[in-house]
Formats: C-alpha cells, sequence, structure tokens
C-alpha cells in the first residue's frame, strides 16, 4: 500500500504538481494584478476628490459679502486709544483728540485696627447717580437702588465687605491696610458720572448719620449730605473731540460716537490732536485671492502627480490617459481662463492678475491685484458675486364699502364708485303684518258636540302674505301660551304657507294673541278671514299691514322693499335701530404696491462653485468613476473565487492522476522484480 506520492515509483510527484499549478495558476495572478491596478486608481480619485474640495472652500471664501466690506483703522498716535472697526464704517480721516477717562468712583471709610473690629449693624442703601453743579443729587433711572442688612453677629469689618460683595449691588467692596488701620474701599463697577455713589444708612443704634456705628459708612456728597467715609477717586465721564464735535460718553470703551468704529479710550491728553484713518482692508481680499490660486495650483500639480506620462522612465502614472481626468482638467481650465459677464467693470480672471502659466498653473501678480482693489471704478466682490435679478413694481388698486353702523349691511353695491361718504337717515323702519284678538281667547278648543261640529272652534281661516289657508287646532283644554304654539305650529308646518315661504310668530299678552308674519314691509300681513274658532279665539281681531323702510341715501329719497333701502345701485339692508340719522357708508379706493425681485444669475464664484459640485457630489463625475472602479473590483473578485474553485479542482485532478500513475508504475516494479527472481531461478543452459 502507498501512503505518500512517488513512493512507489521515484517520482517527485508533489513538485511535479507544483510546476503544473504554477502555470495554472498565472490567470489569478493576473487577476490580482488587475485588481491592485483598479485599487490605486480608486485611491487616487479619492485623492482628486479630496483636493477638489480643499479648492472648493477657497472658492466659497471669495463668495462672502463681507470679505470685501472690511475696513481697518489706524490711529497715528496709538497710545491715545486703540481703534477697530465694523462693515459699517466709512473710509475717511478724523481729528481726534481724548481730552479724559472715564473713571468709576472710590470710597474709603476711616481706619480701624484689625479686619475683625465691629462695626455696627443695620442696613445700607447704595444708591447710583449724578452729584449735580448746585450740591443736589439726581439718582439714575437707570439702576435701581439696593439695601443691605447687616446682621448683628455678622457686623465686622470683613463681614460688611463679604454682604456687600455677595449682595450684587453694583459695586465691589475690599479691605486695604494703609500702615494706619484697615480701610473699607467701596468701588462703582461702572465709570461715569452718571454712576456716582450714595450710601444712606439705618443705624440700629438710632442715630443714622452720626460718626458711630454703620453710620460710619454713611456717603453723601451732596449739600447739606452726612460723609462719613471719604472719596478717593471721583466718577468721571470720558470726553473725546472727534472732528471739532464734543462727545461724552460714561465708558472708556465708545462704540456709538463715530459710526462702524469702536474706541477703546488709553490715555488722556488735553489739547493734542492725532489722525484717524479708515480705509478699506484689502489685506483679506489678498490672503483670500492667494489661498484662491495656492489651492488651484496643489489641485493641478494632484492632477499632474496621477496622469502625468514619465517619458524619460517611459512609466505611465496610475490615472495616465483617464477621460476623467481629462474632463474635469479641461472644465476647470476653460471656467478660469474664459471671460465672465464683465460684473463689476472686470471681465475675466487676468484682469485681477491671475493668469495660467505654461505648466497650467496660477500666477498672481499682486501689483496688479492691489491697483483693482483701488480702483473705484472696479468692483471686485461685484464680479465675484451673483448678479442681482431685476425688480419690478407694479400697483393694484381695489375697492371696499364700510358701514359705521353695525346694524345696516350691504345687500348690494354699485361696481364702480368715486371714493366718499353717504350719510343715510332713516325716517322709517320697517316693520311686520300682525293681527291681534280684541278679546282673550277661549282656552277650551274643541271639534263639536260628538263630532257633530255643534259647538266647535277648532278651525281658522288666514290670509298671511297674500297666501291663504286653514288650519285644524286639536282638541283640548289650553293655557294661553300653550294655545299659542298651538296655533303658530299648525300654521308654520301647513304645507300651503310653508311652500310659499310663509312662517309667523304667535305671542300672547294678558291672555290676547297676536299672529305676526315673519316678514318685513308691505308684502307683511296678517289677516284672520274665518273658522268657527274665529270669534272664540280672536273676536274682531286688529289687522296691521306691515311697512317698508323709508329714508334717504346721501341726501337723495330712497326706495324701500322690506329692510332693504335702495339708491343709485347701492342696497342697504336696515335691521332695526332707531330713526334719524345712522351714519355714514364710506366708499375706499386702496391702491397697494407690490414688488417683486427676479432670481439672481449666478456670478463667476457660484458658477465655478457648481461646476466643482458636479463633480464632487454622491451622484457627480467622479463619484460615478468610483462606483464604476468598485464594481470593477467586485467583478474581479467573483472572477477570483471562481478561478480559485476550478484550480482546487484541477489540482485534486492532477493528484488523482499522478496517485494512479504512481500506484501503476510501482505494480510494475514489483513485477519486473518477481519476474527477475523467476528468471535467475530458472536453470542456465548447458547445466
Amino acid at each position: 500500500m502507498i501512503s505518500s506520492p512517488g513512493i512507489g515509483s521515484g517520482l517527485d510527484v508533489s513538485g511535479i504538481i507544483s510546476k503544473l499549478m504554477e502555470i495554472e495558476q498565472q490567470p489569478l495572478t493576473q487577476l490580482n494584478t488587475k485588481e491592485a491596478k483598479q485599487q490605486a486608481q480608486l485611491s487616487a480619485f479619492g485623492s482628486l476628490k479630496s483636493v477638489l474640495s480643499t479648492f472648493q472652500d477657497s472658492v466659497k471664501a471669495l463668495a462672502k459679502p463681507a470679505l470685501f466690506n472690511g475696513y481697518k483703522a489706524t490711529l497715528a498716535d496709538t497710545t491715545a486709544a486703540t481703534v477697530s472697526t465694523s462693515s459699517s464704517a466709512s473710509a475717511g480721516t478724523h481729528d481726534i483728540e481724548v481730552q479724559s477717562l472715564a473713571q468709576a468712583q472710590k470710597i474709603k471709610s476711616e481706619a480701624f485696627a484689625t479686619t475683625d473690629t465691629v462695626i455696627g449693624s443695620g442696613s445700607l442703601t447704595i444708591e447710583f447717580g449724578t452729584y449735580n453743579e448746585d450740591g443736589t443729587f439726581t439718582a439714575n433711572a437707570e439702576k435701581a437702588a439696593k439695601t443691605i442688612t447687616i446682621d448683628p453677629a455678622k457686623s465686622t469689618l470683613a463681614d460688611i465687605r463679604s454682604a456687600i460683595n455677595e449682595a450684587n449691588a453694583g459695586v465691589t467692596a475690599s479691605i486695604v491696610n494703609d500702615g494706619s488701620g484697615n480701610r473699607l474701599v467701596i468701588s462703582s463697577k461702572d465709570s461715569g458720572l452718571a454712576n456716582a455713589l450714595k450710601i444712606s444708612v439705618d443705624d440700629t443704634d438710632g442715630n443714622h448719620t452720626d460718626n458711630a456705628g454703620l453710620s460710619k459708612l454713611a456717603f453723601d456728597a451732596s449739600t447739606g449730605g452726612v460723609s462719613n467715609m471719604t472719596e478717593t477717586v471721583a466718577a468721571r465721564n470720558a470726553v473725546m473731540v472727534i472732528d471739532g464735535i464734543t462727545v461724552t460718553k460714561s465708558s472708556n470703551t465708545i462704540n456709538d460716537a463715530l459710526e462702524g468704529v469702536t474706541f477703546n479710550l488709553l490715555k488722556a491728553n488735553p489739547g493734542t490732536t492725532t489722525t484717524l484713518t479708515v480705509e478699506k482692508d484689502k489685506s483679506n481680499v489678498e490672503a483670500a485671492v492667494n489661498a484662491f490660486v495656492k489651492a488651484y495650483n496643489d489641485l493641478e500639480k494632484t492632477i499632474g502627480n496621477l496622469s502625468r506620462y514619465d517619458a524619460a522612465n517611459k512609466q505611465a502614472s496610475v490615472l495616465t490617459g483617464d477621460s476623467t481626468v481629462r474632463m474635469i482638467q479641461n472644465r476647470m481650465r476653460a471656467m478660469l481662463n474664459g471671460n465672465q459677464s464683465a460684473a463689476g467693470g472686470i471681465n475675466s480672471l487676468s484682469e485681477l492678475g491671475i493668469s495660467f502659466q505654461k505648466d497650467g498653473t496660477l500666477a498672481l501678480d499682486n501689483n496688479k491685484l492691489s491697483a483693482v482693489l483701488n480702483n473705484p471704478d472696479k468692483n471686485i466682490a461685484a464680479f465675484f458675486g451673483d448678479i442681482p435679478g431685476a425688480t419690478t413694481t407694479s400697483s393694484t388698486t381695489s375697492q371696499a364699502v364700510n358701514v359705521s353702523d353695525s346694524l345696516i349691511s350691504i345687500i348690494n353695491q354699485p361696481p364702480t364708485f368715486t371714493p366718499g361718504s353717504l350719510a343715510v337717515n332713516i325716517s322709517q323702519l320697517a316693520t311686520q303684518g300682525s293681527a291681534t284678538g280684541n278679546k282673550v281667547a277661549e282656552l277650551s278648543i274643541t271639534a263639536g258636540f260628538l263630532g257633530t261640529g255643534i259647538g266647535a272652534n277648532n278651525k281658522l281661516d288666514l290670509t298671511i302674505d297674500g297666501v291663504s289657508a286653514n288650519i285644524t287646532l286639536a282638541d283640548g283644554n289650553y293655557t294661553a301660551a300653550s294655545l299659542a304654539a298651538e296655533i303658530q305650529s299648525k300654521i308654520n308646518n301647513n304645507t300651503t304657507f310653508s311652500n310659499a315661504g310663509v312662517s309667523v310668530a304667535v305671542t300672547q299678552n294678558a291672555g290676547k294673541l297676536t299672529i305676526t308674519s315673519s316678514r318685513y314691509g308691505s308684502a307683511s300681513s296678517v289677516q284672520i278671514t274665518g273658522g268657527n274658532g274665529k270669534d272664540d279665539i280672536f273676536g274682531t281681531p286688529a289687522q296691521t299691514a306691515g311697512q317698508n323702510v323709508a329714508g334717504t341715501i346721501d341726501g337723495q329719497a330712497a326706495t324701500g322693499s322690506g329692510k332693504e333701502l335702495s339708491s343709485n345701485g347701492l342696497t342697504l339692508k336696515i335691521d332695526g335701530g332707531s330713526t334719524g340719522n345712522r351714519g355714514t357708508v364710506d366708499f375706499v379706493e386702496t391702491t397697494t404696491t407690490t414688488s417683486s425681485t427676479a432670481p439672481s444669475t449666478p456670478g463667476f464664484i457660484s458658477q465655478l462653485d457648481q461646476l466643482i459640485t458636479g463633480m464632487t457630489r454622491s451622484d457627480g463625475l467622479i463619484s460615478s468613476r468610483m462606483d464604476g472602479i468598485n464594481s470593477t473590483i467586485k467583478g474581479i473578485g467573483k472572477q477570483r473565487e471562481a478561478l480559485e474553485f476550478r484550480l482546487e479542482g484541477v489540482e485534486k485532478r492532477l493528484r488523482a492522476q499522478f496517485t494512479a500513475l504512481d500506484t501503476m508504475i510501482a505494480s510494475m516494479n514489483q513485477t519486473s522484480n518477481y519476474l527477475q527472481q523467476q528468471l535467475a531461478n530458472l536453470p542456465k543452459i548447458g547445466e
């Protein structure tokens, strides 16, 4: 039994199979080489996408309006103040004189032996305000007074200092040892004359103004005031002169004296004038343009490294000849080298000093750029920015009618009118037709004795608003109110009346019934014409016809119909109220002006940004190319799996074949050995 290939035959079976498999594996090596190339291209496009995004950042920086609206301010005497600007500043020169600096008032107490010396208890009320020349004190309306309670158990100098600081009263307290003792120093947190201090004391010893107890901390510099503390630093406003105009402020930081300019005053120098120069800040624009040029050159260098062919070494780069790379490069160069819409008086990047060199990179002539920035006829912001759309204005005139009386409404108005007011005067309000019984109604209603009709009083014949019908009441004993409800129900549910739009309300007063039509005007009437119940229920009723509203509109007699009053195409509905003057109908004409602005046209930067976005976005040019490469790599992977599976079968088959060969040769060797042994044992010829 042969247990290892080649033992029986002496052949190097494993070596033979290994050599044969090397030949069979050549397609797998080719796939690995192809995959490595695809991976290199994938990495290259990733690098290209990254450098394009960096270039896009430099492009977007040029789209910010604030970049071109910057100003810088220079003060000739830098020891007088520091100066900063905002985009609202204006170019120009100004004469500046700093006459005084703002100060916060500080006051000190008498000297005490130690910080643990007990001063006194009660309360301190701190106020802020101005000490006027006439000796009066005017409180600062923007700052409320603050009262601080000093507890007897915490009334030492150190305790009072802590209580003041913890009260957040707009002051700070500290203890200073000047060699003669410990003094309490109280400082206003805010500078300026309006923030001078006044401290009133409510001393528990009952005397609030003597120099004993908590009263030692009283301070009132007004005429007649008590000041047991001493001023060490006076409250003072900052005073500066700008172009001959005196500016007084409570703080040394002044941001509302010269538009767009903030001063931080450092030193007073009365009588000495220095020059402030405010001018456009070109440095930010120049830096942004330089960054733009550098970023593009980095992009061009990356493209070159990825796609250049090394003729000397006859070596191609990873993306040499790639159509996507050529397309990106050509589109970028065409965009940067082309003429634009002449916005801002500039036609192209070359007018800004940006031009292509022979190697495809950009060069910037800073002198040329500076000249454009200094030229008032050139607007670099307009060149880089979007072109605003045209604004159109349209006017619409609308007409409205308003009524001053809430009980008057408009039913119809003329199609056109002249603006103005029409007075409305009512001489007669519209009324409803009615019929009222002249007797107390019989409340026992019957169809007659045993249905014979004898003594019946259950039927009424009526003509309402010109429509005639009869009703039959239910037998029964009623109250005046329930009988009124029965008659109203029977009339309103009668089909002859309801089909004609007739309805009524039936009421009673002291047992007498009244039927009132729901209609107003001369067409409204109620007539009780007969029926066996007429005499019992109504007797001889008083029947009153309705009247139309009457009056004038704009002094002219108007036509009335029910509640409606009409004149010259205007119809009003008068819902009650009183007769006489009823206000006006106002015809108002309003003109509304609207403006609309067309969308802006993308400028140079927007177009360049859109171009780069189209290349770098998830569904853009580069991503599509990378998706294709990834798809190819996945295909190679599948091919490798199939090939490795086939090679596994080939190796298995070769091993089986060579094992069989080995076994056969071993068998033949055994047969050969056996024959040789047999032949050796045969008698030799001649023996």
